[in-house]
């Protein structure tokens, strides 16, 4: 192999076997930006040495390997060796160039030590955007460059977020552990959130030039279906499965030829990855399978399934979506619910049964700077043969978003408005 292919070699193993590798070695450190670190510096070894040596038959037992003897060189420097740090060198020096060690270190406790440090990534110590930034390091195999480009901020801003968080890990002396018992729920809970963030952000972007980054729905479904192979009990977590799948099967058709937004009722339904719909679909069965209470994952899987189902837009079964919207504003009370009910009340009932929802909603001071608020008025009013005050909620609706794709979206409304259509959709 030449260097090159050495280099795009290493680059596959590591996409594959960094997050197996950094769960292993904070396992035995018990210290998770120390393993990093480690993980790291077994990755400078490769680039160094597979060139020459080719790469090993078992490349992620030769990462870990290499891993546990700089952790013990690590360790046999620090002269102010406590306790723990003694137990942890004793049981590295242990294992340390034992063949079986060797070919048994990716598999041994691996489903748990994945686990665990998808609990500590997704802490709720730490704020949202480091356990978004944190997570697609330690468990997407992301640069720092990477997370930066994807998130539109400025490298130094993710850095400074990986530092501080692995330092507030360290400082609060979170355990590297899966909690137990109701902390379970909770935690669980955050895990999903982050994982949901970093997809929500592929499949309609904040900020920046395009309206979709493909590449971080990918990593959030990978995020997803390996959790989901590591709690297969949890009913929530194929939901949410079930709802990135069907959600990611829509990302071909979401643009045009030239990356401008396309509505979902205006896509080309041929064009929708129908494997990942019925893969979205297997989900759903198993989170129904379990018999618990609907969560929010799975009723937000419900909903998508209903656009999934339907051959040709009018055949949406718009009635039972504002239902699910419904049950879903009880269980999780949120303006934002209820604006995409009155959506739904309004395909199904007409834009004045969903103005009139919108309108209660206008002094929600959450929704004060959230551009879809006026954008979705503006569309019943168009509807409704209000055309200046709907030209008055778009240009609102401009001025808030972020998104230049749908920026120039809502421009071509408001203009279509002005030459006497209604603009609606």
């Amino acid at each position: 192999m030449t260097t090159s292919e050495v280099h795009r070699a290493i680059d596959a193993v590591w996409r594959i076997e960094s997050a197996k590798l950094i769960a292993g070695l904070a396992r035995v450190t018990r210290d998770v930006g120390l393993a990093e670190d480690l993980a790291q510096d077994a990755l400078v070894a490769a680039l160094e040495q597979w060139p020459q040596s080719g790469v090993p038959d078992n490349p992620g037992a030769w990462l870990m390997a290499t891993g546990k003897r700089r952790a013990i060189d690590r360790f046999r420097r620090d002269k102010l060796l406590d306790r723990k740090h003694d137990e942890i060198l004793h049981t590295l020096e242990r294992d340390a160039d034992t063949t079986a060690a060797l070919d048994a270190a990716i598999d041994d406790h691996i489903g748990d030590d994945l686990l665990r440090l998808v609990f500590t990534a997704c802490h709720p110590v730490l704020s949202t955007e480091a356990r978004v930034a944190l997570t697609l390091r330690l468990l997407g195999g992301l640069t720092t460059d990477e997370i930066a480009r994807a998130f539109l901020v400025p490298e130094a801003t993710i850095a400074q977020r990986i530092v501080r968080a692995k330092r507030t890990l360290a400082e609060s002396n979170v355990a590297f552990e899966v909690p137990r018992g109701a902390e379970f729920a909770a935690r669980l809970s955050s895990v999903l959130q982050v994982i949901y963030l970093i997809f929500n952000e592929g499949y309609a972007a904040t900020a920046g030039d395009d309206w979709t980054r493909p590449a971080l729905c990918d990593d959030a479904l990978r995020l997803g279906r390996i959790l989901a192979e590591l709690v297969p009990a949890e009913p929530d977590v194929h939901g949410l499965v079930a709802l990135m799948e069907i959600q990611a099967s829509r990302l071909r058709a979401r643009v045009g030829p030239t990356g401008e937004p396309v509505l979902l009722l205006d896509q080309d339904r041929s064009r929708w990855d129908h494997l990942l719909i019925r893969r979205g679909l297997a989900a759903l069965e198993r989170a129904a399978a379990s018999g618990s209470e609907r969560g929010s994952y799975v009723l937000q899987a419900e909903i998508a399934a209903c656009h999934a189902r339907a051959r040709a837009a009018e055949d949406t079964d718009w009635r039972r979506i504002a239902e699910l919207y419904a049950e879903l504003q009880t269980l999780t009370p949120s303006p934002v619910i209820e604006l995409n009910r009155a959506v739904a009340v309004a395909m199904a009932d007409g834009p004045a049964a969903g103005l009139a929802i919108v309108d209660r909603l206008r002094g929600e001071k959450s929704l004060a700077g959230y551009h879809l608020l006026p954008a979705v008025r503006a569309d019943f009013l168009a509807k409704l043969g209000r055309t200046e005050e709907a030209k008055a909620e778009l240009e609102r609706a401009i001025e808030l978003t972020r998104n230049e794709s749908e920026r120039a979206l809502m421009r071509a409304r408001r203009d279509a408005l002005g030459a006497g259509r209604d603009g609606s959709g």
